[in-house]
């Protein structure tokens, strides 16, 4: 089968598409044959050695992936050969094929395409875990989303409006601010990009500030972190909570902690993976919640860009180059 494959460590123009051995079943998992994968930050990460954990080389980038099951191994209950599913594998998603552990699988309904499915499980499902179970966001509130018009944030756009809070959302340019308004964002503005001095971090929270009545954000959810950071901290309400998600700007910033003290906010970590291993039950929850919502057409994963498998490489420079608004899916 085709793989796309980080031999060495650096940037995306060293992946290299290979012919590598199908991939053997073992007891509790299922071979899929992939359809479509998605592409997110981790894996921009991955091939550089930047993420928090690290594969051997060589290795298949890509956490994500929906197909067809065309093997299930022994032990597996409830999938059979023929199911449309996807599966969050963390590694290995840009292959042909892909074995998964049956409890990374799950079915898709029959009304659901496979890009589409590709595109969900890690942007809205840590979205939702991150508004629901670690936020608590409740009717009412004010949701600011940095990074709005990525993959996490248009689906944290999407939820937040679904759950009944007043959503702004931030962005780097008119046109993202433009499609986050388009997926039911209350407000957006456009803030600076690259590093931040004092005065635009200012401008910042004065911005922030004033979309809310002088009141500050309820919640803040950032998957940007560096110089945005602290200014959206600053313009947290009373009681806030301020949602940690990644450092799509680059550095991990440093954080004045007396300002939770003041403003009686919570710092809150939001590390999706690591609760869907303790609590596999509750996730699947979420999936059925989003499923629904997606049914009634309050969530639609936006699907900006599409590679072939062969492009594999692109599709990840797209999104390191912060060129993609919603999700980059590879086709396969």
């Amino acid at each position: 089968m085709k793989a796309l494959q980080c031999v060495e460590l650096g940037m995306p123009d060293k992946l290299q598409i290979n012919e590598v051995a199908n991939p053997a079943v073992m007891p509790d998992h299922v071979l899929i044959d992939n359809k479509a994968a998605s592409v997110n930050f981790p894996d921009v990460l991955m091939i550089q050695g930047l993420y928090q954990f690290q594969p051997e080389l060589p290795f298949s980038p890509g956490g994500e992936s929906a197909g067809i099951v065309s093997e299930v191994g022994e032990g597996v209950e409830n999938i059979n050969v023929g199911d449309r599913v996807f599966a969050m594998t963390g590694l290995g998603a840009f292959a042909e094929k892909i074995v998964a552990h049956k409890s990374s699988v799950v079915k898709i309904p029959e009304a659901m395409d496979f890009e589409t499915a590709a595109a969900l499980p890690m942007t809205y499902g840590t979205s939702l875990y991150a508004l629901k179970q670690r936020a608590e966001l409740k009717e009412g509130e004010t949701l600011l989303v940095l990074g709005a018009a990525g993959g996490v944030g248009l689906a944290t756009v999407e939820l937040g409006k679904s759950m009944g809070a007043k959503v702004i959302a931030a962005a780097s340019t008119q046109e993202k601010v433009d499609l986050c308004l388009q997926h039911g964002a209350d407000e957006g503005f456009i803030y600076p990009s690259g590093k931040l001095d004092r005065d635009q971090q200012k401008e910042l929270s004065s911005k922030i500030k004033e979309l809310t009545g002088g009141m500050g954000a309820n919640v803040v959810y950032d998957p940007v972190g560096d110089d945005y950071s602290e200014p959206c901290i600053r313009a947290t309400a009373w009681d806030g909570r301020y949602l940690v998600i990644g450092f799509a700007a680059g550095e991990i910033p440093k954080i004045p902690i007396n300002l939770a003290l003041l403003k009686g906010m919570k710092i809150v970590g939001v590390f999706w993976g690591a609760w869907v291993g303790m609590y596999p039950e509750e996730n699947k929850k979420n999936f059925e919640e989003l499923f629904q919502l997606h049914s009634d057409g309050k969530i639609n994963p936006e699907v900006s860009d599409s590679f072939s498998l062969d492009d594999g490489a692109k599709a990840i420079a797209h999104l390191k180059d912060r060129k993609a608004k919603g999700k980059v899916i590879i086709k396969i």
